[in-house]
């Protein structure tokens, strides 16, 4: 992933507030999971359910999919799923975004996890986070790991899929579109100097 890029950052945590406010919306931390997929295994004792075969799990305008799913619940009731692409594939998620708009944050790697207690999604290996207004992509970050926390309007690049940056382990990659600039107002003909006409 050594390549020549626009902004690389080595060996650092990068806190994208520079991307813009990407909070998700609100509603969404209130809303029932719904997750389907072709088979499925509950332990009630230990609070675990396995899922495998086109795993969706839905919950409010956010959406996650992948090929299997391992959901821990703890005492709370609050959730810890992993998800898991199949093979040649990456597991993906796609959230609405608050704000004024269509604004959306989508994301792809080959393990994907999300903390229904903290709201933050973790992608691992190949991963890649973008977000849009509508269907036109304002931002991407690519990288060997990206945290996405959704209260605190956060995003973490690191340059290996441990989650911590590695001397020499490569690089992260971010590419920001620059901002639509309002037209300029129409420059209003000049007064004629006093006594002329």
């Amino acid at each position: 992933m050594k390549n020549i890029l626009l902004l690389t950052l080595l060996s650092t945590v990068c806190s994208l507030g520079v991307m813009g406010a990407a909070h998700a919306e609100k509603a969404d931390s209130e809303k029932e999971a719904v997750i389907t997929a072709q088979r499925g295994q509950m332990d009630d004792i230990k609070q675990v359910r396995t899922l495998t075969g086109d795993v969706v799990l839905v919950k409010g305008t956010l959406t996650m999919k992948a090929g299997r799913a391992l959901i821990t619940e703890d005492p709370q009731g609050y959730q810890f799923i992993t998800f898991w692409a199949d093979p040649g594939k990456l597991a993906t998620f796609r959230q609405k975004r608050d704000g004024a708009g269509d604004l959306w944050v989508e994301g792809e790697a080959e393990r994907v996890e999300y903390d229904n207690k903290t709201e933050v999604v973790k992608l691992f290996s190949k991963a890649k986070l973008t977000r849009l207004e509508g269907t036109k992509i304002t931002d991407v970050a690519n990288g060997a790991f990206i945290s996405y926390d959704s209260r605190n309007e956060v995003f973490k690049m690191e340059n290996s899929d441990s989650g911590t940056s590695a001397p020499g382990a490569g690089s992260v990659r971010m590419v920001i579109q620059p901002k639509t600039k309002a037209p300029a107002a129409e420059k209003a003909p000049a007064a004629p100097a006093p006594g002329k006409k």
